[in-house]
């Protein structure tokens, strides 16, 4: 059996030290504010990244250089036998499609995962991919296992503020100027490849319902098969640098889901500066079982 290294990127959610715990090494994203680069987790903190997101200073994202993949990759090929990398969705990035173009030069050696995942369904991922690589699968057979799954998730995210939608031109400012007016809180979802709209509701408390409503639904139906067995798994993320917003949550959440492990988590900085500050979202993700 060959030796397999894992590579995410830090909109797992995945931190530098948690990486290393579990043995994954993570590529930190990075964001240009006001024309300067930081990595995610290294030269940015959350606590940073929020306060300056708050002063509106001009912050864009972007993807790892093709240098720094593969001097990572060659870095772990002198050691590993392969390399499985799970980046952020294609969807979502073009960090995916550049990584699966620069696996080409590897002869197989490199697997690049296309699973459309982000932050804790991700997550996820490199945590199935882990159970995989242990049970003695090939490079090739994880990504091939994780790729067959991939819509076997469910994201329901909403925010405090309709500022940074308005900002990145998901909704138009007037209607941002009504909706905050009316207190309107939307209810958008990640099903795979890209942010949509689900729901438009009045509060964020009942954001917070339509959200438990709209997982249920998902675990009744959609995941019903899996949900049976115990595969599913139930994660709570959220937006800024207090969790105490989502521990709360958790209480309403596993009284609607018991028996549920929930998993509470930050929301990667790649999504939290489209959305802001306060942020919320209740998501699922199928485990792989060997």
């Amino acid at each position: 059996m060959g030796k397999i290294a894992i590579v995410t990127d830090s909109n797992s959610g995945i931190t530098q030290e948690q990486g290393r715990a579990l043995g994954v090494s993570v590529l930190p994203m990075p964001f240009y504010i006001d024309e300067k680069m930081y990595l995610e987790g290294i030269t940015l903190t959350q606590e940073e990244f929020y306060k300056r997101l708050k002063n509106d200073e001009k912050i864009s994202t972007s993807q790892p250089s093709p240098a720094e993949v593969c001097g990572l990759w060659d870095s772990l090929l002198r050691e590993y036998d392969e390399v499985v990398h799970i980046p952020m969705s294609s969807g979502l990035s073009n960090s995916c499609e550049s990584a699966m173009g620069l696996a080409r030069d590897y002869n197989g050696r490199v697997q690049v995962v296309d699973n459309q995942r982000i932050s804790v369904t991700q997550r996820q991922s490199v945590l199935d991919a882990l159970t995989l690589k242990n049970a003695g699968k090939s490079a090739a057979e994880i990504k091939k296992i994780l790729e067959d799954e991939k819509f076997e998730s469910s994201i329901y995210i909403t925010v405090e503020t309709l500022k940074y939608l308005k900002n990145g031109g998901r909704i138009t400012p007037a209607a941002a100027a009504i909706g905050t007016v009316l207190n309107l809180k939307p209810v958008l979802q990640i099903q795979g490849e890209k942010l949509d709209a689900y729901a438009k509701v009045r509060g964020k408390k009942q954001a917070k319902r339509v959200m438990i409503k709209a997982m249920e639904e998902d675990l009744k139906k959609r995941f019903q098969t899996y949900a049976e067995k115990g595969e599913m798994c139930l994660q709570i993320v959220y937006s800024g640098t207090s969790s105490k917003e989502a521990e709360e949550y958790k209480i309403e959440v596993a009284a609607a889901f018991p028996g549920y492990e929930i998993w509470i988590d930050r929301l990667s900085l790649s999504v939290s500066c489209h959305i802001g500050d306060g942020a919320l979202a209740l998501a699922c993700a199928k485990k792989v079982t060997v």
